[in-house]
C-alpha cells in the first residue's frame, strides 16, 4: 500500500462535490483522513471561492492507474475533459505526493503547489508536518514556516460522514 496526498478543490455546487470526491475516493483505498476543509478565493482568476483540503489515503493502484481513475471521477462528475487551469470546476483532484516518488512529467511529484498555495500547503501540514517531501528535503511544517502567503483561508465546518 502506497500512502498518497490528494488535493481536493470545488467551486460549484461546492458541497456537493466535496462530499462525492470523498466518495469517490474511499473507493480507491482505504484508511482516509481529511484535512480541514478550507474555503479560500479563486487564484489566478475571478470566479467563486473554493473550498479545498487535503485527503490523506492508501491505495494498492500503481501511479499511472491512481491518476487515471482520479480522472476519470472529475469527468464523471462534470469537469471537462478540456479543462483549464484557471477556471471554474465541479471538482478537482491533484495527487500532491504519493509515497517516494518523484518525477517531472505528469502527473509532477511532488506536486509544485506544495510550493505555492496556502490551501495546499495548510492541509498538508495538518495531516503530515513531519513528512520529508521527496526531492526537497524539508519536512511539511518546515516548508510552512519558512513560506507566506497572502491568501486568507477560512475554515469549513464538515457536514457529511466519511
Amino acid at each position: 500500500m502506497i500512502t498518497t496526498y490528494i488535493g481536493v478543490g470545488s467551486n460549484i455546487q461546492r458541497r456537493k462535490h466535496i462530499q462525492a470526491a470523498i466518495d469517490e475516493l474511499s473507493a480507491l483505498g482505504q484508511q482516509l483522513r481529511l484535512s480541514t476543509i478550507y474555503e479560500c478565493e479563486a487564484v489566478g482568476f475571478n470566479s467563486q471561492a473554493f473550498y479545498n483540503l487535503v485527503v490523506e489515503m492508501k491505495t494498492s493502484l500503481d501511479l499511472a492507474e491512481f491518476a487515471q481513475q482520479l480522472r476519470a471521477i472529475e469527468i464523471k462528475w462534470g469537469r471537462s475533459e478540456h479543462a483549464g487551469k484557471f477556471e471554474p470546476r465541479t471538482m478537482d483532484l491533484d495527487i500532491l505526493l504519493f509515497g517516494e516518488l518523484t518525477s517531472e512529467s505528469s502527473p509532477q511529484l511532488p506536486r509544485s503547489d506544495i510550493f505555492h498555495y496556502a490551501f495546499v500547503l495548510e492541509p498538508l501540514n495538518e495531516l503530515c508536518p513531519g513528512l520529508v517531501v521527496p526531492s526537497d528535503g524539508r519536512r511539511i511544517e518546515q516548508i510552512w514556516q519558512q513560506t507566506r502567503f497572502d491568501s486568507a483561508l477560512t475554515p469549513v465546518p464538515v457536514w457529511f460522514d466519511y
